[in-house]
């Protein structure tokens, strides 16, 4: 009976990441299996390496390649500063024989590095097929649990951006997260798309060094440029990731288009603008269906939030006209197919974030408006498309 099942605390282990943590739930529980998943040379292996370092002083850990040779590991270690970690490495990609070392001594977090190298000496086919990932992921989540040992699963990703393998793996493990990067830059981004044991789409902000990865505690000013003066079709906007507010550019580009014009979104979603650039033509008079609308979010974010919507439509007026907005503004909404602003959830908190930005103007939906104004900061709440042009442009 379920009520005869007694109760089990959740223990949890500090990454010595804070980024990683937030994402996990607030650390990593024990005896839980996290599949992480990323581009090749993204910074996955040097991750959880740099993981194991911070936390090999506390317990034992080990990781596991099956990519690489002990002696790149080293080298890799060496780049990171830590060559001499007090840290199991063990180069094996027959799953029997990774289990049988460990079984005498069980680690406290082990890394496999990746998944799709490990075989089971029970199926003949090759690693990486079907059968093989499902069988040692199996065998890998069977350990976890009864030895009550954390375990990341390194997997690769296919072209659309999402892990290989069967889908069955990601309803095995506990937790999936997925590493990405903005195109040619030094953010990286992990975001958690499954978490049984915390909320999920938080995302963990971090910067590729010389040295490794360096977490990044204030995204908002990696995303902003401060020193530039304001431009016409930019707009700063208040987005949420996860339980966390963040402030990024979005840029717009209209021009005269062709027999056909043009809608690209880089970072938002396509399909929206479209209906956005409907909205402002019914309900502002402002007619863009002649021209070319690229719109792109400045840092390589994909906001998926709809409280970008006032943001987008903002930046593409503000580009039609080819007038700036005003230094210091920030803005956040929905928009709806009526003109109306509508509500989005976080509102006190995009707010507290964007006047600690230094932000003296906020236009904001009138349901989202605070009972009291952060200092040095106007909120101006508005109902619809008309009020919130005429306070961004007034």
């Amino acid at each position: 009976m379920l009520k005869d099942v007694g109760d089990e605390s959740e223990v949890r282990i500090d990454s010595g990441f804070l980024e990683l943590d937030r994402v996990l739930g607030g650390g990593i529980v024990t005896g839980s299996v996290v599949l992480l998943g990323g581009d090749p040379g993204i910074g996955k292996s040097t991750l959880l390496l740099q993981l194991l370092i911070r936390m090999q002083s506390r317990q034992r850990m080990v990781y596991v390649t099956g990519e690489e040779s002990l002696q790149q590991v080293r080298m890799r270690a060496q780049r990171l500063g830590e060559k001499d970690a007090a840290l199991g490495v063990v180069a094996e990609t027959e799953v029997e024989s990774i289990l049988a070392l460990l079984e005498q001594e069980p680690p406290a977090l082990l890394v496999i590095d990746s998944i799709q190298t490990l075989y089971t000496r029970e199926l003949s086919s090759a690693p990486g097929s079907v059968a093989q990932l499902r069988e040692c992921c199996a065998l890998l989540v069977r350990f976890a649990k009864q030895r009550n040992v954390a375990i990341f699963l390194v997997g690769h990703v296919t072209k659309e951006g999402v892990i290989a393998g069967p889908r069955v793996l990601e309803h095995m493990v506990d937790t999936v997260l997925y590493f990405e990067a903005d195109p040619g830059g030094r953010l990286r981004m992990i975001r958690a798309a499954k978490n049984r044991f915390g909320a999920v789409n938080e995302i963990g902000f971090f910067a590729m060094a010389d040295s490794g990865l360096k977490e990044v505690r204030n995204p908002s000013a990696l995303f902003l440029a401060r020193d530039a003066e304001p431009a016409a079709g930019s707009v700063v906007l208040v987005t949420r990731e996860g339980s966390r507010s963040v402030l990024v550019e979005v840029q717009a580009l209209v021009d005269r288009g062709g027999s056909s014009p043009r809608r690209v979104a880089v970072g938002l979603e396509a399909n929206r603008l479209a209906m956005l650039l409907a909205v402002l033509h019914r309900h502002a008079q402002i007619g863009l269906l002649d021209q070319d609308v690229f719109i792109n979010v400045v840092g390589g974010l994909q906001v998926r939030e709809t409280a970008a919507d006032l943001a987008t439509v903002l930046a593409a007026v503000s580009s039609f006209r080819d007038r700036a907005l005003p230094g210091g503004l920030a803005v956040f909404g929905e928009l709806g197919l009526s003109g109306e602003l509508r509500p989005v959830s976080g509102g006190e908190e995009r707010i507290a974030e964007a006047a600690k930005q230094g932000f003296s103007r906020i236009i904001v939906p009138q349901s989202n408006k605070p009972r009291k104004s952060p200092a040095k900061t106007d909120v101006l709440a508005v109902r619809s498309l008309s009020e919130a042009l005429d306070a961004a442009f007034s």
